[in-house]
């Protein structure tokens, strides 16, 4: 500062008178000067080497780690590839699975149906004849023929008698001449006769309604259980199904992270190597 130049202005008569003394002074600023600087250098330098031991051994470790990691993340994506691409054939088969299930209650359904309507048809023509047959028994067993004959019932039984397959010829003739009052003056002596054809009849038709109906039951049974337990599987179906949508979009986004993890790393590494 000013001090300095105070100095060197005190100083001017002396180096003036002395060119030597310049010189020498000039020499001795150079020299500190040079020394100062070569200190900084050294700092640097020494800093530098210092860098170079400890970095070069990071960037080393760096490789190292490197070289582990791109192998290892390379077999974890080949392996998550591998479970998305199974998970997704197990979804397109619990979808399969499903619709087969979903096809199978519809079907069964349909044929429950029409089983049904055949068995109330089966049933309410049964119940029709039974009836009738219950009727003229009644009637013959009062002596009230006559006004039986006058009903319904008796063309309905007239209907029945006529179409039935597992009657003696005689027995069919018997009952038809009664039921069409062709018969009307001699048929006492044979009313026991007919009222024994008519309750076997009976019988016969009602052992046949029963087991219709025990049969038609047994299926109303067996279809309920097979409904149950289809809709129990399309449940199931259902939930894997969601579970696996979810790990396929799961996957895929991990599969997409780990292959931007190792490109980086790749990167890195050739840096480094570059560097090293």
């Amino acid at each position: 500062g000013g001090s300095c130049s105070t100095v060197i202005s005190g100083e001017d008569t002396a180096v003036a008178k002395n060119p030597i003394r310049k010189v020498v002074t000039m020499l001795q600023n150079m020299q500190k000067k040079v020394e100062e600087e070569g200190e900084k250098e050294k700092e640097l330098y020494d800093k530098f080497m210092c860098f170079c031991k400890t970095g070069g051994g990071e960037l080393s470790a760096s490789i190292s780690a490197a070289e582990a990691k791109v192998p290892a993340v390379g077999s974890e994506i080949e392996a998550a590839e591998g479970k998305l691409a199974q998970t997704k054939e197990d979804l397109k088969s619990a979808q399969t699975d499903r619709v087969a299930a979903k096809e199978a209650m519809a079907e069964a359904t349909a044929i429950r149906e029409k089983e049904a309507a055949a068995f109330a048809a089966e049933k309410g023509e049964a119940d029709t004849n039974i009836g009738a047959l219950k009727k003229a028994v009644a009637a013959l067993e009062r002596g009230m023929a006559g006004g039986f004959l006058q009903t319904p019932s008796a063309q309905v039984l007239l209907r029945l008698v006529q179409s039935r397959q597992d009657m003696v010829d005689m027995d069919r003739q018997e009952v038809v001449a009664f039921l069409s009052g062709s018969s009307a003056e001699g048929y006492a002596p044979s009313s026991g006769e007919i009222t024994g054809i008519l309750k076997e009849i009976q019988a016969n038709m009602e052992t046949a309604l029963a087991e219709s109906t025990a049969a038609e039951e047994s299926a109303v049974k067996s279809y309920e259980e097979m409904m149950s337990a289809k809709a129990k599987e399309v449940e199931a179906l259902g939930a894997s199904i969601e579970t696996k949508t979810t790990q396929i979009g799961e996957l895929g986004v991990n599969i997409v992270q780990m292959k931007a993890d190792l490109s980086d790393t790749q990167a890195a590494l050739l840096a480094d190597q570059k560097y090293l």
